[in-house]
């Protein structure tokens, strides 16, 4: 590829802004630091408290949207979600609160629902895959037919957690009545602290064979771009600055450079404004230089 092609090159990378000031605002933010695609919340992910949008919160997103001509935009579910949870109360909660946030993320158009797949909390793998594929689809058969997708994120394995192999994913999506409503969002941190390494060429080829050959990248819709505080296959999610934990610049830059993942919307999940630094502006640019040197 000759210099001037790869320096042409505009990579698909943005990050998790918070919608503090407003929805449409975050898009705003994610325009100003130059980013074709970025990610939300659109509701307090801590709470079991919904949101319900208005008409002036619809319509100044779609706004925004379309004054920034902004790509794809992903929304990260509440952490409280768990489809497989022991008590069938918490399912039950778990269930509603998903197709609330799938029905706000269609009245504003949002491409991408990212879901952390759940805890089997002492009930084993197979329960866990079993009861999070049964609760994506009571969700998706209440909902109509759209273009957004529901994607299962990978996870760093920390106590019961599921998914934090593709062989679990994979399990999960193949049980999913629905296929073209789902896909997978593969986060770097997690499936390093889950054992999964990309540390050097070698290593990235060989788990990226294996993502392909277990679940496919036609099912790969999105990317959590996060270096990690804690070592290979520490099975602990703490993300720490690119280039700044145990994954190294090396790893994100066979990322960066890898053609397969153009289009693949990549977003940054690491820490903000630590002791006045802008840590997404330095994180961003360094990205985009990887991309192209």
């Amino acid at each position: 590829m000759a210099s001037s092609e790869r320096q042409a090159r505009k990579p698909q990378l943005g990050a998790h802004f918070s919608i503090a000031k407003g929805l449409d605002q975050a898009i705003y933010t994610a325009h100003g630091y130059g980013c074709p695609t970025l990610q939300i919340f659109t509701k307090n992910s801590s709470s079991w408290k919904e949101k319900t949008l208005s008409r002036t919160d619809i319509d100044t997103f779609r706004a925004a949207r379309e004054d920034t001509g902004m790509g794809a935009i992903a929304s990260h579910t509440s952490y409280l979600i768990n489809l497989s949870a022991k008590e069938a109360k918490k399912r039950r909660q778990s269930r509603s609160a998903l197709y609330s946030e799938m029905i706000r993320c269609m009245e504003i158009d949002i491409d991408f629902v990212v879901l952390h797949p759940g805890s089997h909390m002492g009930l084993g793998d197979e329960h866990g895959i079993d009861a999070i594929a049964d609760g994506i689809n009571r969700v998706l058969e209440k909902l109509p037919t759209t273009g957004l997708r529901l994607l299962l994120e990978t996870t760093a394995g920390q106590g019961s957690g599921v998914g934090h192999t593709f062989e679990q994913l994979a399990a999960i999506i193949s049980k999913i009545e629905r296929q073209e409503a789902v896909g997978v969002c593969l986060d770097t941190c997690h499936i390093f602290a889950a054992g999964y390494d990309i540390r050097t060429k070698a290593a990235y080829r060989g788990t990226f064979r294996k993502f392909s050959d277990v679940i496919g990248f036609d099912r790969l819709f999105l990317i959590h771009v996060n270096d990690s505080k804690k070592d290979f296959g520490s099975r602990v999610d703490r993300h720490e600055h690119i280039g700044y934990g145990h994954i190294g610049e090396r790893g994100f830059e066979l990322l960066m450079k890898d053609r397969r993942f153009d289009r693949v919307p990549k977003i940054l999940e690491t820490p903000k404004i630590v002791a006045g630094k802008d840590w997404d502006r330095v994180n961003l640019t360094r990205l985009r230089r990887m991309a192209n040197p």
